[in-house]
């Protein structure tokens, strides 16, 4: 099974375009590239009953981040201050960078 590569990494800034949470804006927590989804902290909070445990010695009812389809988001430019499709290009150094393609502004940090 060949895993898709996303332009969406863990710690970027995202905006949601579709859904539940549309206009919202997160830090990525975690990318799930086997079913194309995304966590963002404190966004598409569900909750979740659970059993005390050894791993869980407080049982009851727990909320937590569910996935996002990666679709569903966007990336933010710190410059445009807004959500942007995102290319890659190839700088005089031979390394790969992403680019916004509204300014053309690099996004790595």
């Amino acid at each position: 099974m060949q895993v898709a590569k996303f332009k969406i990494k863990k710690n970027d800034q995202v905006m949601v375009i579709s859904g539940r949470e549309k206009g919202k804006t997160g830090r990525v927590i975690r990318v799930i590239p086997e079913n194309a989804k995304i966590l963002i902290e404190k966004l598409n909070i569900v909750k979740r009953h659970t059993k005390a445990s050894q791993k869980v010695k407080q049982g009851g009812i727990v909320e937590k981040e569910a996935p996002i389809d990666i679709s569903n988001v966007m990336l933010i430019c710190e410059r445009c201050k807004g959500p942007v499709r995102v290319g890659k290009k190839v700088l005089e150094d031979g390394k790969a960078v992403r680019y916004c393609k509204k300014c053309g502004d690099t996004l790595e940090k």
